[in-house]
Parts: C-alpha cells; sequence; structure tokens
C-alpha cells in the first residue's frame, strides 16, 4: 500500500507513524498511553485501504479519527484532532514568518536576494510572495528525488528556481537591427521601422524593456554601434532636407557624400556645401547625443517585471570603425561620462568595450582615439567593462576586417559575466542566442566531506582549514585528491541531470508564451506560430553548470588558496579542468551546449555558508566568514598585486565558457588616471582573459546625486545631506544603494581590499 504525501509525494505505507501519532495524542489525555489500542487502530486502517493500494495522508487522518470516536477512547480522537492542526500549523509557520518579513519591509537575505530589485514596493513585495510560494512547488513537483536532495542538502544551487513553473529562459542577445528594420508588436500597439536615431534609440529600449518580462534572466545588444549606425546617416539627410528646405535649394548632390567623421565644429567662416554639410553634422551629433542621452536614462528609469526591477540591460560596442559607428560609440560614453539626472552613474546599461587589435587597441588603429575615451569615462563612471576579443578563446575564424558585418563573429557578454557564443548545432555567434538556465556546485562543501572521509581512510587527524598544510601525508592528500574527484564527478552529474530535466520542461511550451522573443528575437524563431513548440529552438541556447568557492575548496584541501601557494593553482586548474571535460562529455551526452560557469553568486553566496557552518562549524578560512568566494577568484580580503590577481586567475577564463569575469579594486581617485584602466586591459591581453572591470571609489549623495571619489564623504558639499552612499559593483553589475544588499555581499564588500602595483608580479603577502 502507497500512501501519497501532501507534497504530492508517493512513500509506503508504514503503520508505526500512525501509532505514534495516536500514542502523543494519548499523553495528553488522562487516560494515558494504550499501545495495545493504538496498535490496533493502526492495522484497521491498513486494512481498511489496502485493497485500494494507494491513499492520500488526509484519508488516512480521517480514518484515524474516527476509529478513535468508535473506541472507548473518545476523548483521545479531540487530543489526535488537535495534533493534526498543530502540525498543519507548523508547517505553515515558516511561510508566515516569510511573509510578514516581506510585509514588513525588513532587510533581510529573502528581502534582498537580488540588490537589482526593490522589494519594498507593492509590486517587489507581490513578487517575493509569489517567489517564496513557487520554490515549494518546484522542489515538490518539478524536481527529481536526486535533485530535490542535493538542493536541500547544499551540494547544488539551482538558479532563478522560482522562475522554473513558467518555462521562461534566461538571458537574450538582441538582434537589434530586426527590431529596427521591421519594427514590433507588443501588446496593443506596433512599432514601426526606424527612420531616425531618435526611434532607433526608443526602440532599443522597448525592445529590451519587453523581452525582460519574457525572460528571468538580463538582456543584451551585442552589436550597439553597428545597429544604430545606420540611422545615424538618416538622421544627417534629414538634417540637409532640413537646410535645402529652409534655403528652398537643391542638396540632394550632399546627402550621400564621404565623411570621414562626424565631429562638431564651428561653422563660421565656412561658405557654401562646406557649410552646410558641417552644419548638418552639428545637428546629427546634437541629437544622436540626445538619442543616447535618453536611451541611457530609460534604461536607468523604465521598470519591467511588474514595475519593480529596472531592466537589467548591457550593450557591447566599440569595433564598427565606420563615421557613423564612431558617432554612435563617443556619443555613448560622452553620455555616460556625464551622468543622468543630477550627473549621477548611470547603473545601467551595463557597457562593454569589445577591445581587439587591429581595430582599436594599439596606437595606429581606427578606433584608438575611442578605446583612450572609454578608459577616460570608466575611470570616472566604472563602464565600459571589456571584453577581449582578442582571447584565444573569443575568436571566430569567420572573422574578418573587410566584412561590414564582421560584428556577427564577435563574441559578446551580458554585463554579468554569461558568455554564450559556441553552438554545436549552427553558426558560432553570441547574436539570438541565450543562457537556458544554469545550477551550481558546492565545491567547498565537498572538500569538507572529503578530508573527513580521507581522514577516516587514512587514519591522519587533523583541523581543517587554512595553515593545515603540515599535518597532511602523502597518502592522505592521494585519498582526497581521489575522493573529491569522485564527489565532482557525481554531483556535475547530478546538475548536468538537473538541467536537462528542466531543459525538457522548457521544451513544453509554445511561442506565444513567449510573443516578442520567439516572434524573431530567438534564432530561428522568425517563421513560428502563436501555438507551434519552441523545442526545435532551445537547443541554440546554453545549460551553465557553475562553481563557487574554489579558493575554501582549497583551502581545505591543500591548506592555502591559490593565490598563495602554486601547489593549490595547480591543483585549482586540475578541478575545474576536470569539471570541463566532465560538461564536454555532457555536451556529447545530451546533444546540448553544456558549458562551465564562474557563477556570479549573490542570493547564493551565503546560503552555502551557512548551510556548511551549521553542519561542520566554524572551519579558518574556509566557513570563519559569511560568504564564500565567487567562483574561482583569489579571495577578496588576500592582499596582492592586480598582476599576481591576473596570472592566478587567467588560465580558468579558457576553462570557463559559460562566462567569467576579472576585476581589480583600484585604491584613490581613478578619475584623473585613466592609465591604470588601460594597465588592467593589457593584462586581459597579456593573460589571455575574456572578460574584465574596475573597481574604484564613488561616493554619492542619495538626496541630490553628487558623486566624488571621497571614500569618507560624510556630508553632500552641495545639498549639506548626510544620506551618503558608495556605489558598488555586487557581481558584474552597479547597485546604486547597499541597503538592497543582502548580509553576505555586505561582509564581502566590508573585506574587500585593492590592488596596486601594476606592472608587477611581487606578491604582498596576506
Amino acid at each position: 500500500m502507497q500512501v501519497i504525501k501532501r507534497d504530492g509525494r508517493v512513500v509506503e505505507f508504514n503503520p508505526e507513524r500512525i501509532v505514534k501519532a495516536i500514542t502523543l495524542a494519548m499523553s495528553q489525555t488522562p487516560g494515558g498511553v494504550d499501545i495495545d489500542l493504538a496498535n490496533k487502530i493502526a492495522s484497521s486502517v491498513q486494512k481498511q485501504f489496502e485493497d485500494k493500494n494507494q491513499a492520500s495522508v488526509y484519508d488516512i487522518q480521517d480514518a484515524v479519527e474516527k476509529k478513535l470516536m468508535a473506541s472507548s477512547r473518545k476523548e483521545v480522537a479531540q487530543s489526535y484532532i488537535t495534533y493534526r492542526y498543530n502540525r498543519d500549523v507548523a508547517r505553515k509557520s515558516k511561510t508566515k514568518e516569510v511573509f510578514l518579513e516581506i510585509i514588513g519591509a525588513k532587510a533581510n537575505d529573502i528581502t534582498r536576494e537580488n540588490a537589482n530589485m526593490n522589494a519594498d514596493t507593492p509590486a517587489g513585495m507581490m513578487m517575493k510572495f509569489a517567489s517564496e510560494t513557487t520554490k515549494p512547488f518546484v522542489d515538490d513537483f518539478l524536481l527529481s528525488t536526486e535533485a530535490r536532495e542535493a538542493f536541500k542538502g547544499g551540494y547544488i544551487h539551482i538558479h532563478d528556481k522560482d522562475y522554473y513553473p513558467t518555462k521562461s529562459l534566461t538571458c537574450l542577445q538582441h538582434p537589434l537591427d530586426k527590431i529596427l528594420r521591421e519594427g514590433f508588436k507588443a501588446g496593443h500597439g506596433a512599432s514601426r521601422p526606424a527612420k531616425r536615431i531618435e526611434t532607433a534609440s526608443i526602440l532599443g529600449c522597448i525592445s529590451m524593456e519587453t523581452v525582460q518580462n519574457e525572460m528571468h534572466g538580463g538582456q543584451a545588444i551585442p552589436a550597439f554601434d553597428y545597429y544604430l549606425a545606420p540611422y545615424v546617416r538618416l538622421t544627417y539627410k534629414e538634417e540637409i532636407n532640413k537646410i535645402a528646405e529652409f534655403l528652398e535649394k537643391d542638396l540632394s548632390h550632399l546627402l550621400d557624400i564621404k565623411i570621414d567623421d562626424y565631429i562638431k565644429k564651428p561653422v563660421k567662416g565656412l561658405q557654401g556645401d562646406e557649410k552646410y554639410i558641417q552644419e548638418a553634422i552639428n545637428n546629427t551629433v546634437g541629437r544622436v547625443h540626445q538619442s543616447m542621452e535618453a536611451f541611457i536614462h530609460n534604461m536607468n528609469t523604465i521598470h519591467s517585471r511588474g514595475g519593480n526591477q529596472v531592466v537589467f540591460s548591457s550593450i557591447n560596442y566599440g569595433t564598427d570603425t565606420s563615421p557613423e559607428g564612431r558617432c554612435i560609440i563617443r556619443e555613448t560614453l560622452l553620455s555616460t561620462e556625464r551622468g543622468v539626472g543630477n550627473n549621477e552613474t548611470p547603473i545601467f546599461p551595463i557597457q562593454i568595450w569589445k577591445k581587439k587589435r587591429g581595430v582599436n587597441y594599439l596606437p595606429e588603429d581606427k578606433n584608438y582615439d575611442l578605446y583612450k575615451l572609454a578608459c577616460r569615462v570608466t575611470a570616472k563612471r566604472f563602464f565600459p567593462n571589456f571584453i577581449n576579443l582578442d582571447a584565444t578563446f573569443n575568436q571566430n575564424e569567420k572573422w574578418d576586417a573587410n566584412d561590414p558585418e564582421r560584428y556577427k563573429y564577435e563574441c559578446a557578454t551580458m554585463g554579468c559575466r554569461t558568455r554564450v557564443f559556441e553552438d554545436r548545432h549552427g553558426e558560432k555567434t553570441s547574436i539570438g542566442r541565450g543562457n537556458l538556465s544554469f545550477s551550481t556546485i558546492n565545491l567547498p562543501r565537498l572538500a569538507i566531506e572529503s578530508a573527513l572521509e580521507a581522514q577516516e581512510q587514512t587514519g591522519v587527524k587533523f583541523e581543517l582549514g587554512r595553515g593545515s598544510e603540515e599535518h597532511m601525508t602523502a597518502a592522505y592528500k592521494k585519498a582526497v585528491k581521489k575522493i573529491f574527484m569522485q564527489k565532482l564527478d557525481k554531483y556535475a552529474n547530478v546538475t548536468a541531470r538537473q538541467l536537462y530535466d528542466r531543459y525538457r520542461f522548457q521544451c513544453t511550451a509554445i511561442a506565444k508564451q513567449f510573443p516578442l522573443l520567439m516572434s524573431g528575437l530567438w534564432v530561428g524563431s522568425e517563421n513560428l506560430k502563436p501555438n507551434d513548440p519552441v523545442e526545435p529552438l532551445l537547443k541554440h541556447g546554453t545549460l551553465g553548470i557553475g562553481f563557487i568557492g574554489l579558493a575554501e575548496c582549497l583551502t581545505v584541501l591543500t591548506g592555502k588558496h591559490h593565490g598563495e601557494s602554486e601547489e593549490s593553482q595547480k591543483l585549482g586548474l586540475e578541478i575545474i579542468g576536470e569539471l570541463k571535460e566532465l560538461v564536454d562529455g555532457f555536451s556529447d551526452r545530451y546533444d546540448l551546449n553544456y558549458s562551465v560557469l564562474a557563477t556570479p553568486a549573490e542570493g547564493l553566496a551565503g546560503r552555502f555558508t551557512k548551510i556548511d557552518r551549521k553542519e561542520f562549524g566554524i572551519i579558518l578560512g574556509v566557513t570563519d566568514r559569511e560568504y564564500y568566494t565567487n567562483s574561482n577568484h583569489v579571495p577578496v580580503w588576500y592582499k596582492c598585486t592586480a598582476e599576481h590577481k591576473a596570472r592566478i586567475e587567467a588560465p580558468y577564463h579558457d576553462l570557463t565558457r559559460g562566462g567569467h569575469i576579472f576585476y581589480i579594486e583600484l585604491d584613490g581617485d581613478a578619475t584623473h588616471n585613466p592609465d591604470t584602466i588601460e594597465a588592467v586591459v593589457d593584462l586581459m591581453d597579456k593573460y589571455n582573459m575574456g572578460y574584465g572591470s574596475v573597481n574604484h571609489t564613488r561616493s554619492r549623495c542619495m538626496h541630490c546625486g553628487f558623486e566624488n571619489a571621497d571614500p569618507n564623504l560624510k556630508e553632500c558639499p552641495v545639498c549639506g545631506s548626510d544620506e551618503i552612499d558608495t556605489i558598488q559593483r555586487i557581481t558584474g553589475y552597479l547597485v546604486g544603494t547597499t541597503s538592497r544588499w543582502n548580509n553576505a555581499k555586505l561582509a564581502e564588500l566590508k573585506d574587500r581590499v585593492t590592488h596596486t602595483g601594476l606592472g608587477s608580479d611581487e606578491i604582498k603577502g596576506a
């Protein structure tokens, strides 16, 4: 006989559970416990349902109540009813506590799970209510037993689990050129194709905002400069026609003339066509600047997902060398440098500079001047970040400098770090593709369990953590490594199967569930009808197997992290190399685009640590902080030079094709020293890194928006307000206020140290 539990799971009937419940109820009555009666009732209930082979837990409990009422111990029935009620209340109490914290707008790890979402607003609260009630449904009905147990035990983390039932995908690199050429329909209105730069800018915003509501991750534009460039020329032509109309002249011969660059210059002293051309260029540049300013402003103010979150947006640019493309790049950078509102740093879109030799990196390159400008803007505004198209793994053999559509073969990234490029089912490109879902493995937990098992196996006993290397015998090292690799294999397989199960569930969706995404933005979707299945197209997406806490993992296995020990670095590369081999095997097994992701942990940063500390206690250098170190990074608290950090982290970029990031913390005001930004990009070039960014100090008045680089700013010199916060990067993106950070990330922020000595490889020590 089987029992259907409250969560839908089916288990074998166990009469001892009935006996236990009855005897507990009896113990609360004057007559005391009668074990014979309890056994008799349990047996009677089993006989009542055994012909049906299956019964719900509620049917069984109702039967117990009736049999107690019919027995000589009727008072026990009331006690049993009270017991059932109290058990139900206990089951619901956790949900009640969570809801009350959301209602009270309390700052905790539940309401601050995502720093880009305001969970204090009505829409934000509604999202959190939905999120917290959806997760148990996923556990009970959508996950396999092994995936559920691995998640509950803290071995893996399933990202965006609350969105699982919606079948939504994670992110998209928008083919914005299609939207601009053809327009699109969203809601009750249709947008016409763009004919000028202002319209192109607005359509870019609306496209990302609309698709954000159809997905659970971010939105990016892979070739912002190339896509918008044609509308610069159209705008110039419009300006020429305005002048011609005003002068009542035929200036059609000026519409298609060669323009070397769109630079504002005085028209005083110019005559005839020369004057008309420059006037049109000046007006065009002004309109482009306003359009880029509007784009940035809209990306920081337009809300999506029920009105509680600005669009998690990114734009990639820097390699269009046409005069029109250069104009887009230049005015985007100048608008960013100026800032939004009260000149504050814009949080979105995350801007990503495509660094490419022969295009914009070397002094002789066409866009070198714009690269210098990009470094200047980054020194003040954190953005753009930098993707290294020269990295061996970011190159495409089809890229040709003479191809006007070479952007199709350029790797683009999401600001958070997600990378989509290789495709076993189609063209090697980022455009029109995205991540489907990803899950993360808890490396420190695997290491701790492996170490404890190795100690039992070898008889070598010592305290785990920093400084334990002196106790590790050769036999122990061999044993712990073997056990760890076996566990890594086990949980990588669990994660791969969980991702495949989620993929198969996503494949049950039909096109109308994603009305804009599947109307031509996702690769191959242009001919789908509303009720067509999306299954044939999802194979172009990626499935990410992430990891967290390599530094803590190595501290357990070797006594030191990879930033301070060559032995640890060697083992770290072996571990992630093994994970990549496993993931490549999953790609072959499932015929899907699996990849290793250097996880951008935010809410996860403290979850694993909390679980492991509760079970294993405080371990020096491992569970003694509120967080685990993100992915393969050198710990934020470890003092070393920027070059040392680059040398250690760089080899992992080739292994983590699902996404990665390198960052350093600059000390002091970077505004007047953009050379330091160039030095960081030089490190990326030198060490074959894929994607990087620079953090520095930017204090901001929350009242009027004033900013400067003073880390100790207490009072705003403009308005006198003491509401001062520091803009910080959390997992690749900026957050305008740390009040939305969870406790683990706040602890990590407090521990961050600066990296100096650019160009030096000297370790400063911990």
